[in-house]
């Protein structure tokens, strides 16, 4: 099981920074990334990464605002949200598995999801 922490209520423009770490017993997957969802939509990619910064990957509605990074010796994957816009409001779900690809169904560990809320 993963937690998330770090959601809220931020205008357009702002930041926020999400984390996300095992609850319980440590462990370091291959790959951790972030999904988001919204009542309207399905489950979306946002980015995902292994221990190695360069193999970072990004959906095109994020790239250039948001970064992922992970701490591998704290098994924490974090997120940084800048210049967020309306749009990016959705429940934000952190994932591990195998494999950094985009497909949620190849990730076997979630978190519970954290909300991002953000004001025009």
């Amino acid at each position: 099981q993963l937690v998330e922490s770090g959601g809220g209520l931020v205008q357009a423009g702002g930041s926020l920074r999400l984390s996300c770490a095992p609850s319980g017993r440590a462990f370091v997957p291959y790959a951790m990334g972030w999904f988001r969802q919204t009542p309207e939509k399905e489950r979306e990619f946002v980015a995902t990464t292994t221990c190695s910064a360069e193999t970072a990957r990004y959906a095109d509605s994020v790239k250039g605002r948001f970064t992922i990074s992970r701490d591998c010796t704290k098994s924490t994957v974090y997120l940084q949200m800048n210049n967020l816009k309306p749009e990016d409001t959705a429940n934000y779900y952190c994932a591990a598995g195998s494999l950094t690809v985009q497909d949620a169904a190849r990730y076997t560990y979630w978190g519970q999801g954290t909300q991002v809320a953000v004001s025009s």
